[in-house]
């Protein structure tokens, strides 16, 4: 019976030391925060320089509200911008998770969360930032070019076939239309309007700017965009939630999936941040407008 008695009393000790091969935050009541990265230019680019899409980074958000012991979930956000429907799909399916999981959802916005980096931004409960990031530029924006000229004094002429009375409508190699810029502002007004009531959804009486400051497509650093309520404080990912949920709260990266093509290719997962294009495939010409309009985006913002 003795040595019963001391087997059970050695029995503390040896589940103690088996917790030391169990991973920190599988153990119970280790504060968990995971942490997801929404890097890069928003949307699909091209088939080799794919931008960030639901597709790309929706397993990444599965498994960052899956996460056991979880207490949050923590966005870090560095995006420009980029296509209205993937920025608002990413934010839609965020909150979804958030309200299955019953997870709040804390974004820290690192140096950019502008136009469709702020709609996800906006899938936050909270908006942390750095007094140099930029966050705003809710509005939208879309560009062309006129060839119509160079063409003709190249002496090269333009065959188009439609079937359908606006189907070429602003055609680069065609005179500008005023009917079919008046068609493209009124779609552009439109799909402002969605962005606008999502803002003002999310962010509800936080926002302290009028409509006239805030969504004209201004942008602006830290400390005044949590004057004007599209930030709630300034504060960095670690202090933020060492603070909030204790010294030893763990903080798990959720990384991208890999996989084979992947890595034959040379570039990470989307949403993973900006990619490199595979060795002789740079000089192909989507390769080289895509990489030009990529730089331009973040260009605009000083980046």
């Amino acid at each position: 019976m003795s040595e019963k008695i001391g087997d059970r009393g050695m029995m503390p000790d040896l589940v103690d030391r088996l917790k030391e091969f169990v991973p920190a935050r599988l153990r119970r009541g280790a504060a968990v925060v995971p942490v997801v990265r929404l890097s890069g230019v928003i949307g699909a680019v091209t088939p080799l320089r794919p931008g960030m899409t639901l597709a790309g980074v929706a397993k990444m958000l599965e498994r960052a509200f899956a996460t056991r012991n979880a207490k949050a979930v923590a966005l870090v956000i560095n995006s420009p911008g980029g296509t209205p429907v993937q920025s608002r799909q990413i934010f839609l399916r965020i909150r979804q998770l958030a309200t299955e999981k019953q997870l709040p959802v804390l974004a820290f916005v690192e140096d950019v969360a502008a136009s469709g980096g702020y709609m996800i931004a906006c899938a936050g409960d909270e908006i942390f930032c750095d007094p140099s990031s930029i966050l705003g530029s809710i509005g939208v924006v879309g560009g062309s070019f006129g060839f119509q000229e160079l063409i003709r004094k190249i002496g090269v002429e333009r065959r188009l076939y439609t079937a359908g009375e606006h189907k070429a409508m602003l055609d680069p190699f065609l005179p500008e239309d005023p009917e079919d810029v008046a068609r493209l502002k009124a779609l552009q007004r439109e799909i402002h309007a969605i962005f606008i009531a999502l803002v003002k959804q999310s962010r509800g009486a936080r926002l302290k700017g009028a409509d006239e400051t805030l969504f004209t497509g201004q942008y602006w650093a830290g400390e005044t965009s949590v004057s004007l309520g599209l930030a709630d404080a300034v504060g960095d990912l670690r202090s933020t939630l060492r603070a909030r949920y204790g010294d030893k709260v763990l903080t798990p990266v959720i990384a991208p999936a890999g996989g084979i093509l992947s890595g034959l290719l040379g570039r990470r997962s989307p949403g993973a941040g900006m990619l490199a294009v595979p060795h002789g495939l740079a000089g192909l010409p989507d390769e080289l407008i895509s990489a030009l309009e990529t730089r331009a985006i973040w260009a605009k913002f000083g980046f």
